[in-house]
């Protein structure tokens, strides 16, 4: 038994480190072209949970890893709260390039179009049939609505389940860096919601794994 998953690790392993240096020769669109490096994802090839996001920002850009800037930092105690360490999920976004706009300062970041969305589609959908994931959590519009239509609306829709690619179980937050930007009673209300998703997260993941873990106390979050 032991060994049998040990092979199906290695496995995956394998084929996600073949399928990222794919995805770094990639150029269909412009941001390939303009990134430092592709931010492929990274975690457990084993992973119960998911996480999704919606494209790298300036850090990811330049080290090569999602979530590792001010809102990677964030993401790590939303789920530490929910009893995830980081290597204990698999993490990437909807596109493995940086996309960008002119800035006075610089390049800045924003949303992913639906061409380039599109584009990497089949690198996400590779890996995630490659790691099975039990549950899917999006972090952010963009990346709910690469799975749900762009009709979605984050603040009216987020909070439910949704049918996933392959069936998965979906659910939808806000992204981390729109907690970040949020100041007083709006970031009370935010992390109040952003809890409640977590929570069912959470719940979820126990309903299809044994044994259930421990219901996690909001005072462990942010």
């Amino acid at each position: 038994m032991v060994r049998a998953m040990l092979e199906e690790r290695a496995l995956r392993e394998r084929l996600l480190s073949q399928a990222a240096g794919l995805a770094a020769g990639c150029r269909k669109c412009e941001i390939g072209a303009q990134r430092r490096n592709n931010v492929y994802g990274e975690g457990d090839p084993c992973a119960s949970l998911m996480v999704i996001g919606e494209g790298p920002g300036e850090t990811e850009d330049l080290l090569g890893r999602p979530f590792v800037g001010r809102a990677g930092q964030l993401l790590d105690k939303m789920l530490a709260a929910i009893g995830f360490a980081r290597e204990d999920v698999y993490i990437c976004n909807t596109v493995k390039c940086r996309p960008t706009v002119p800035g006075p300062r610089g390049p800045k970041n924003r949303a992913p179009d639906p061409l380039e969305m599109a584009n990497c589609r089949p690198f996400l959908d590779e890996q995630i049939d490659i790691i099975r994931p039990r549950i899917i959590l999006a972090l952010g519009a963009p990346a709910a609505k690469s799975f749900l239509g762009r009709d979605f609306q984050i603040t009216k829709m987020r909070g439910r389940w949704y049918e996933g690619p392959a069936g998965i179980p979906l659910m939808v937050t806000f992204h981390p860096a729109y907690v970040l930007r949020q100041t007083g009673g709006e970031l009370t209300a935010v992390k109040r919601m952003v809890w409640a998703d977590l929570k069912a997260v959470r719940t979820k993941i126990d309903e299809v794994l044994e044994p259930p873990a421990k219901t996690p106390e909001q005072a462990s979050l942010f």
